[in-house]
């Protein structure tokens, strides 16, 4: 499966984006989608991820009660909602996605054999 995300952009503390995660190639069914984001100098961390069958989530600490992820199978498309933004989110954010996942790996990104090109989401203060 190919992965196009965007939706990224500079924005103020506080403001929202959405960023958005295309599939093509084949539809998202069976997979775990993944966000994962990475800062200038610092590793690549798991954001959030969203098992497509079934719709069950999950979220970093960081960004509990801000992110939202969610899906929309018609459109093969799985969605980052950003609310609440703090420059400490600035970083590159990539989507990722892979099948068969135990809940073990959902949050490590050597576990995702696919990947998007990255969006940069800038957050000024």
């Amino acid at each position: 499966v190919q992965l196009q995300a965007s939706g990224g952009g500079l924005v103020q503390a506080g403001g929202s984006l959405r960023l958005s995660c295309a599939a093509s190639g084949r539809t998202f069914s069976g997979y775990t989608v993944g966000w994962f984001r990475q800062a200038p100098g610092k590793e690549r961390e798991f954001v959030a991820a969203i098992r497509i069958n079934g719709g069950h989530t999950y979220s970093a600490d960081s960004v509990k009660g801000r992110f939202t992820i969610s899906r929309d199978n018609a459109k093969n498309t799985v969605y980052l909602q950003m609310n609440t933004l703090k420059p400490e989110d600035t970083a590159v954010y990539y989507c990722a996605a892979s099948r068969s996942l135990i809940i073990s790996q959902i949050g490590a990104n050597g576990a995702y054999n696919n990947w998007g090109q990255g969006t940069l989401v800038t957050v000024s203060s």
